[in-house]
């Protein structure tokens, strides 16, 4: 069996939605991510075997099969295959993992496994919606509704407050800690793993992109508290737009190989994968399979949660993180350093392979071996993968 290594992993700059990145088609701008990708890693494009893509909403310029569409815009020979895929918001995630099972099976030696979402271009929901008279979840199946309590997530980050007793209080500071995290890496230029991208300006204007648009270096409380719950206005709600993941527009790669080919043509791999793992949850409560899934992700790896260096938790609502934290007692200080989704954005697909980009860039930062990433989907899934850096 051959062993999986990561060669680099790249981003874009999450932009806000209607930002900077508006213009950009979402398949032009996974063209560009994997055009960076090969060329910060120097291999030759055609060493690529496979293209797999995570995209949340396979619909309108993100369907038809974005990740061959972007093979076919970029430098890539039109001899790669490409194929998408759907895990919600672990769909890039989980495009590393299959891509990673690919090259230790021995089935190729260079796969990439990479995410795009353009939620400007492309809302949420529109794949559901497509035909029907209905959108969201009234098109759903109605045999799911008599056999389980499908909820908007923003209720089941409601919920899981109340079953952890998180305040609001406590939801905001989180909140304002991840945009203080963020702004400070920003302001260090840490984010090595960024690749510029050309955007444009409010006023129309040719830009480059280089920075995460959510980021605010400056959080206004006052806003900050007067903000409504958004999904219980009349009730005594916690989760509000403040404190819950941002609508973005972005992309991310992650370049994988086998060992012995990367050791043949001179490469030097960056990590090797210790676990990877998927798991289903409670479809009601759905935002807590990160919970399982770092336990068990732990247990295959043979680690602790004591062992790691730095944990990339996708930050969907501030409410997501504070359970977990609840649960699994980590340092805080390790769980993401620089900042997560409330401070620089969640575009839905890019997230999963973004997440770990910035997870592999904060270990050569400081030096750490070992890093967890881990995140809640949809309808009570979760993804967890586990590297130690090389």
């Amino acid at each position: 069996m051959s062993e999986a290594v990561i060669i680099e992993a790249v981003r874009t700059p999450f932009g806000k939605r209607g930002g900077a990145l508006r213009e950009y088609r979402p398949d032009t701008l996974l063209a560009h991510t994997l055009d960076s990708l090969l060329e910060r890693a120097r291999v030759d494009p055609r060493k690529i075997e496979d293209v797999v893509d995570g995209t949340v909403t396979l619909a309108g310029e993100q369907g038809a099969n974005p990740a061959r569409l972007a093979v076919l815009l970029s430098k890539l020979p039109i001899d790669v295959p490409g194929v998408s895929l759907n895990r919600m918001c672990g769909s890039s995630q989980q495009a590393v993992h299959f891509a990673a099972q690919a090259v230790a099976a021995g089935d190729m030696d260079y796969v990439i496994g990479c995410g795009v979402e353009s939620m400007s271009r492309v809302p949420m929901f529109l794949d559901i919606g497509l035909g029907a008279q209905v959108t969201g979840f009234e098109a759903l199946n109605p045999e799911l509704f008599k056999r389980h309590n499908l909820i908007h997530q923003g209720e089941s980050a409601e919920r899981v407050a109340d079953k952890w007793k998180l305040s609001r209080q406590a939801v905001d500071d989180f909140a304002k800690e991840s945009h203080r995290r963020a702004a400070l890496a920003q302001k260090s230029g840490l984010n090595r793993e960024l690749i510029p991208v050309n955007g444009v300006s409010p006023e129309g204007k040719s830009i480059t992109v280089e920075r995460d648009e959510g980021v605010r270096a400056q959080i206004d409380e006052a806003k900050m508290n007067s903000l409504k719950p958004a999904f219980r206005p009349e009730g005594k709600g916690v989760v509000t737009a403040a404190n819950s993941s941002q609508i973005s527009d972005g992309a991310s790669a992650v370049l994988l190989a086998s060992a012995r080919a990367a050791r043949t043509d001179g490469l030097k791999p960056k990590a090797r994968f210790r676990a990877r793992v998927a798991v289903g949850s409670d479809p009601t409560l759905q935002l807590t399979g990160v919970i399982p899934a770092t336990r068990l992700a732990l247990a295959k790896a043979g680690l602790t949660i004591q062992d790691l260096d730095w944990i990339e938790i996708n930050e969907a609502f501030a409410t997501v993180v504070l359970s977990w934290a609840e649960e699994l007692k980590p340092d805080m200080a390790k769980v993401n350093p620089w900042g997560g989704a409330i401070a620089h954005g969640h575009p839905l697909g890019a997230t999963g392979a973004g997440l770990l980009a910035k997870l592999l860039a904060g270990l050569e930062a400081t030096g750490g071996t070992l890093g967890l990433q881990v995140m809640c989907i949809g309808h009570g899934q979760a993804t967890a993968t586990v590297i130690e850096r090389i």
